[in-house]
């Protein structure tokens, strides 16, 4: 009798704990920095802190109302896509990005500052350019772009909440800094500014000539 009530406890309390890790989210930071996102309580696997429940606004961004799964691999592997005008390639890549629901971040080269921060972090300013995580990829190529999205764990077909919408893209240098106004110029003492008012008629200081 003993042992079944035992069992019977550990069965309820085994189902408690289950059901609340499969409802939960943790944010877990290991040792080398990496953030992963898991429903369950690892043990021992570096920082972790419990981020609320799947949709239930634990997440914060645009992120928050991607579902649980995809907002993993967008956590692990962020991908970024770098673009210019009057691109028919990058065009390309986008649509494909946005037809198979790939959440994005987008910069777009269109000045000599962007190409030249482009060409510091990549190299060249070729484009398009896609990243995914670490991974490079240049030039447009669908085969080659579905593959690493596949091997990063992104969904073949758009998983995306109603209603989400992409982010238009941005510069990628930052806009450069409004010149400084010059110094106002200050006359000399003993000078008139070129600006002051002359003295009215019958006023006029002892010395002073027109």
């Amino acid at each position: 009798m003993k042992r079944t009530v035992r069992r019977e406890a550990f069965g309820l309390l085994f189902g408690l704990l289950a059901s609340t890790a499969a409802h939960a989210t943790y944010k877990v930071v290991g040792p080398d920095g990496k953030i992963t996102y898991t429903d369950r309580p690892p043990a021992q696997a570096g920082q972790v802190r419990a981020v609320g429940t799947p949709g239930s606004g634990g997440a914060s961004g645009p992120d928050a109302a991607l579902p649980f799964e995809l907002r993993q691999v967008v956590a692990r592997y962020p991908v970024v896509l770098y673009t210019s005008g009057d691109c028919q390639p990058c065009d390309a890549g986008r649509n494909l990005l946005r037809q198979r629901g790939i959440p994005h971040t987008e910069y777009s080269i269109t000045t000599a500052a962007d190409a030249e921060a482009l060409k510091k972090l990549a190299g060249s300013n070729e484009v398009p350019l896609l990243t995914i995580g670490a991974q490079r990829i240049k030039g447009y190529s669908s085969s080659d772009w579905n593959g690493y999205l596949d091997a990063a764990g992104y969904p073949k077909q758009s998983r995306l909440p109603s209603g989400y919408r992409f982010a238009e893209a941005t510069p990628l240098a930052p806009p450069a800094p409004a010149p400084a106004a010059p110094p106002e110029a200050r006359p000399a003492d003993g000078q008139i500014s070129p600006a002051a008012p002359l003295p009215p008629a019958g006023n006029a200081p002892p010395g002073f000539r027109f």
